[in-house]
């Protein structure tokens, strides 16, 4: 599976952005896609992930109310629609795959991964 991640870029605080990652290779595969966000000198965290078949969905508490993943099977695509953007959102954020069999926010359960998209906050 092959992921790469686009979308970010520099927005005011408050503002909105919407992040893609288009997957291709075996996607079917996958039972679950996800976005993880990382800044300098810490760890990678959890942001969001949805089952890829049923579309149910978890989020960091943190980003709930204001990001929503979604995904299109038809093009194999995952997004993640970020409103209320808050400095403190400003980070690299990945796109992920994983195959694991239930709903994970472990990092380390992912097994395939895009490049980073930066994504920088204003206040």
């Amino acid at each position: 599976v092959q992921l790469q991640a686009y979308g970010g870029g520099l927005v005011q605080a408050g503002g909105s952005l919407r992040l893609s990652c288009a997957a291709s290779g075996r996607t079917v595969s996958s039972t679950y896609m996800g976005w993880f966000r990382q800044t300098p000198g810490k760890e990678r965290e959890f942001v969001a992930a949805i089952n890829w078949s049923a579309g149910s969905t978890n989020y960091q508490d943190s980003v709930k109310g204001r990001f929503t993943i979604s995904r299109d099977k038809a093009k194999n695509a995952v997004y993640l629609q970020m409103n209320s953007l808050k400095p403190e959102d400003t980070a690299v954020y990945y796109c992920a795959a994983t195959n694991f069999w239930m709903m994970t926010m472990d990092q380390n359960k992912y097994n395939y991964w895009g490049q980073g998209t930066q994504v920088t906050v204003s206040s």
